[in-house]
């Protein structure tokens, strides 16, 4: 692979993670289990959901250009 920038083949693939949404709510579990019980208590605490994304990038060691794959 060669960096379009440089021209340089002294290029790397990196692996980028990043995250967004929560795990837990307390609120939302605590709230669920006054008005419904254990059952309102699994409700609150399943909520959004954290979401994952995973983006691979080429990076030229010589020049720092950091593009797709």
């Amino acid at each position: 692979m060669r960096c379009p920038k440089c021209h340089g083949e002294n290029c790397q693939i990196i692996n980028e993670v990043t995250t967004t949404g929560k795990d837990f709510s307390a609120g939302q579990s605590c709230c669920g289990y006054i008005l419904f019980g254990p059952i309102g208590l699994l409700c609150g605490a399943c909520g959004e959901g954290k979401q994952v994304k995973n983006t691979n990038y080429w990076v030229c060691k010589n020049c720092g250009n950091k593009w797709k794959v």
